[in-house]
């Protein structure tokens, strides 16, 4: 079975044209612990703070990420919050500039955050190099360094 990339087959259904990951929404427990984890490890400043729904916006490169308090307004009209066995998100992945393994390693222990093993896998850019962790409320982050030069794959192969 073959099936459609969906890419370039008919340049006129040009409607929606994806350019990569506007921003992510997390529903959070403790909120100043988001922001600290967000900001002080990960190292995306805040952006725009709206304390009236209980939203931090956090800025990743040209993405945020969305912290959603669950004890405010805009939490509690999203529902429940996320069981450790349901969760509403596998994981999310930020594209990080450069890819020191030792460096950020050595940044997580001072803030005692546990990763796992590199491991080369495929993103957007192509392959190169990730590490997973998991942020306080235990949404897996991806950290996924620079692509290897011509790993990228052009569509489905048939």
């Amino acid at each position: 079975m073959r099936i459609s990339s969906g890419c370039g087959e008919d340049q006129s259904l040009k409607a929606i044209e994806p350019m990569g990951l506007d921003h992510v929404v997390l529903r959070v427990k403790d909120l100043a612990r988001s922001i600290a984890f967000y900001r002080d490890v990960l190292g995306c400043p805040i952006e725009r703070q709206l304390e009236e729904l209980g939203l931090v916006q956090l800025r990743a490169g040209s993405s945020l990420v969305d912290l959603v308090e669950l004890d405010s307004p805009l939490g509690r009209a999203k529902g429940v919050e996320p069981k450790p066995d349901a969760h509403n998100m596998d994981h999310f992945a930020l594209s990080i500039a450069n890819f020191d393994e030792s460096a950020i390693r050595a940044h997580l222990d001072q803030f005692a955050v546990e990763a796992n093993e590199t491991q080369r896998l495929y993103g957007a850019g192509g392959y190169g190099p990730s590490i997973y962790l998991r942020d306080p409320d235990g949404n897996t982050v991806e950290l996924k360094g620079p692509p290897e030069p011509a790993t990228r794959l052009e569509g489905l192969e048939s």
